[in-house]
C-alpha cells in the first residue's frame, strides 16, 4: 500500500473476498503476462490479450501493486481467522 493513501475498512462476506480475490488474481496475472511479452516479444498464450502498456518496468510495477492488494487482503484474512 503507498504510504500516504486513506484506508477504509470493508465488511465482505467470504464469499464475496474470494471473487475480490480471484478478480484481482486475474489482474496480476495479466500484468505479469504483459511484462513477460514486452521483455521478450514471446507470446505462449493465444488467449491472452496484452494490456495498454509499453514499458515493462511500468508494467511489472503494476502487476507487483496488485499483488501487495493480494497479500494485503490475505493478511487481513489470516488475522481474523480465516
Amino acid at each position: 500500500m503507498t504510504g500516504g493513501s486513506k484506508k477504509f475498512s470493508l465488511t465482505l462476506a467470504s464469499n464475496d473476498v474470494g471473487q475480490l480475490l480471484d478478480g484481482l488474481r486475474l489482474r496480476a496475472e495479466a500484468w505479469s503476462k504483459t511484462t513477460d511479452y514486452l521483455e521478450s516479444g514471446f507470446n505462449p498464450d493465444d488467449a491472452f490479450i496484452c494490456e495498454e502498456c509499453s514499458d515493462p518496468r511500468e508494467a511489472r510495477q503494476i502487476a507487483q501493486h496488485y499483488e501487495r492488494i493480494i497479500a494485503e487482503i490475505e493478511q487481513q484474512i489470516k488475522v481474523q481467522g480465516g
